[in-house]
């Protein structure tokens, strides 16, 4: 029986760390990819690069909109609301067995969140790092809480998260 991979990307920035990953998932027979495309990939203002997915060859399972053109606290906390609604939907249908997801941006969170109550494991790739002074900050670490496995850049943000009480044994550094 296949596993179902999702992968959530949010972002030009992203899905360009994560391609190379996304190209194994998606030649690995034993594997069913779901790719998932939010935040800025859907934004006119941003180039709508979602079609950088699909141009590589990709299918987007599902395109989940959430953002407002505003980033306002306001804005900021509807955003979160309404992907933790959307991906709970998308998760109850989709039934992944594993959610992989990369940094420390809201709409990630969103999914993460409803990903936990799904009892979805969760892969974080770049945990541990730090942003002093940025909302990113607690995020990150939130997602890295909320996550399974995770997989660091470094050795330093490998022991962060380990200071955060995670489990040696459920981490890599690349």
């Amino acid at each position: 029986m296949k596993k179902k991979i999702c992968i959530i990307t949010g972002s030009r920035a992203d899905y360009g760390l994560m391609q190379i990953l996304i190209n194994k998932f998606h030649k690995d027979k034993d594997i069913e990819l779901k790719i998932f495309a939010t935040g800025m990939h859907l934004l006119s203002e941003f180039g709508n690069t979602y079609k950088e997915i699909i141009k590589d060859g990709f299918r987007i399972e599902k395109k989940v909109k959430i953002l407002s053109s505003s980033d306002t606290p306001t804005a900021i906390s509807k955003s979160t609301g309404l992907g933790i609604m959307r991906f709970a939907s998308l998760f109850d249908s989709a039934k992944p067995d594993l959610l992989v997801v990369l940094g420390d941006r809201y709409e990630i969170m969103s999914a993460v969140i409803a990903a936990n109550f799904h009892q979805i494991p969760v892969a974080h790739i770049g945990g541990g790092y730090t942003t002093l002074g940025v909302f990113d900050e607690w995020i990150r670490h939130s997602i890295t809480k909320m996550s399974y496995l995770h997989f660091t850049i470094a050795q330093q943000y490998k022991n962060r998260i380990i200071q955060l009480g995670e489990n040696p044994k459920n981490q890599d550094s690349f």
